[in-house]
């Protein structure tokens, strides 16, 4: 008997979401970015050992990096090799992409983060937006029309 896939790898590619991003931010657009991983960081994404909430994305000298990303070692890893977690990884964008990405964090004061990292093609790809820090009242209001749509549902629900 073959083992049973879990419902998380069965019908979803998706490795991990930033959902503190959403929070923090207001998100603009989203642009897709490969990512330039070594071997033991694939099997580390294949088990799900990845953090990017704390991620975010440089442009430096026309190349886009990810920063602060934490892709934990597996404990099978080999012995020859000392893997840094939180190694500066290079993201593979067109030159078109990096350079509306690059417009847009210099002249229009955006930050880059990550909001989702997930598989396409057997291939590990990023989703990254364009995003506009939110100060606290606007992250509170945001909470609160939240509780009110829920609320509403409620009511609407009941008749």
């Amino acid at each position: 008997m073959g083992k049973k896939k879990s419902a998380r790898t069965a019908n979803s590619s998706t490795i991990i979401l930033n959902r503190k991003a959403r929070h923090d931010y207001q998100l603009g657009e989203k642009f897709e970015a490969g990512l330039v991983l070594e071997g033991w960081e694939v099997k580390s994404l294949r088990a799900n050992k990845v953090q990017i909430r704390d991620a975010y994305i440089l442009l430096k000298d026309g190349e886009a990096w990810l920063l602060g990303a934490v892709i934990t070692p597996l404990a099978t890893a080999s012995t020859h090799i000392k893997p840094d977690p939180q190694r500066t990884r290079k993201l593979l964008l067109n030159r078109q992409e990096l350079n509306q990405l690059l417009g847009a964090t210099e002249r229009k004061g955006y930050t880059l983060i990550p909001t989702a990292m997930y598989w396409k093609r057997g291939r590990a790809k990023l989703e990254i937006a364009l995003a506009k820090g939110k100060q606290q009242h606007d992250k509170r209001a945001t909470e609160k029309d939240r509780d009110w749509q829920r609320d509403r549902q409620r009511i609407m629900k009941r008749g």
